[in-house]
């Protein structure tokens, strides 16, 4: 990899300006990368929207919020359950009547490693389901208030998009054969990376390349989100691994999609996350993305496939 942009020591969020006057939604924020994210932008002045699918927990956290960064913060929380595309609906619905604006959507929350096949109430494998559909529906419907204002969409991916069978299993998106925890994951993250950079395609086509879609991925962070999901064994090997140096903390796994949110003027067509030994840690900066993620002919078919499934057509 090429020297960093931001320096030997990456980027850091000494770099965000005051950011006052700007609204950010994030989903995922009562723990982990999320909540770390929203406590920062809080900390900058701006207006944190947080999406979560318990209100009790969204409740807690801006408490802890308003304790770590004081009273005077700006935010508020959405009842929204990525997995049930009712709620991402009415959840935008929401957002489009509370904010005027949006600078940037940060698609944080995801589930992963899900032991054994489970559908959503949509009919769709539950990883596939949250992870992405409910991410391009969400995407898609509060895409207007992100053009008004110019805005990003920044999805937190994972390297497991490389870990599984490294394309989109159209034939069985469901995994009715041969489910994995491991590769219905992976495929789940690989599609949310993917429609990235096919957005980004289809803006460039119609002149709206001043709306920015970044993809990021937090490296190997001690946050829950094995713990949410994953099987016992999981768990165990993942708890075993927050121990030693190959993590790092869930602020440090907030940094990419922080920079992806706020720096001005960043490349869209790398892909950020730490750039240490295997990508798992260290300085953060853009590093290689395997080329089965920009592969265009499959991004095409799924974005057309995705259009279809959610009955949501992108108004770009």
């Amino acid at each position: 990899m090429n020297t960093n942009q931001f320096g030997k020591k990456g980027w850091a969020p000494d770099r965000i300006e005051k950011l006052n006057g700007k609204t950010y939604v994030i989903t995922g924020t009562t723990s982990g990368t999320g909540f770390e994210a929203a406590k920062i932008l809080l900390s900058k002045g701006a207006k944190v929207v947080m999406l979560n699918r318990n209100p009790k927990k969204a409740e807690d956290t801006i408490k802890t919020l308003k304790q770590d960064v004081g009273n005077h913060i700006d935010v508020l929380a959405i009842k929204m359950d990525l997995a049930v595309q009712d709620s991402v609906k009415n959840a935008a619905e929401e957002v489009i009547k509370t904010v005027p604006q949006i600078d940037a959507l940060i698609c944080n929350a995801a589930i992963a490693q899900v032991p054994k096949q489970t559908l959503t109430t949509d009919g769709w494998e539950s990883q596939m389901g949250t992870n992405y559909y409910g991410n391009f529906t969400l995407q898609a419907l509060l895409f207007p208030l992100i053009e008004k204002s110019k805005g990003r969409i920044v999805t937190v991916g994972s390297l497991g998009y490389d870990m599984g069978i490294k394309t989109i299993k159209f034939d069985d998106l469901n995994w009715n054969k041969d489910y994995t925890p491991n590769n219905a994951y992976s495929q789940s993250k690989l599609a949310q990376i993917m429609s990235i950079y096919e957005l980004q395609e289809r803006l460039k086509k119609v002149d709206k390349s001043d709306i920015k879609a970044y993809a990021c991925h937090p490296g190997s962070s001690r946050t829950n989100l094995i713990n949410s999901s994953g099987s016992p064994l999981m768990k165990f090997i993942f708890n075993l691994m927050k121990l030693s140096p190959l993590t790092q903390s869930a602020e440090k796994g907030a940094y990419p999609q922080l920079m992806c949110a706020t720096e001005p003027n960043l490349d869209q067509s790398s892909f950020y996350g730490p750039t240490g030994r295997n990508n798992w840690t260290g300085p953060v900066g853009a590093h290689k993305l395997e080329s089965h993620a920009k592969d265009k002919v499959v991004s095409n078919k799924l974005w057309e496939l995705s259009e279809k499934e959610t009955g949501i057509k992108w108004n770009i």
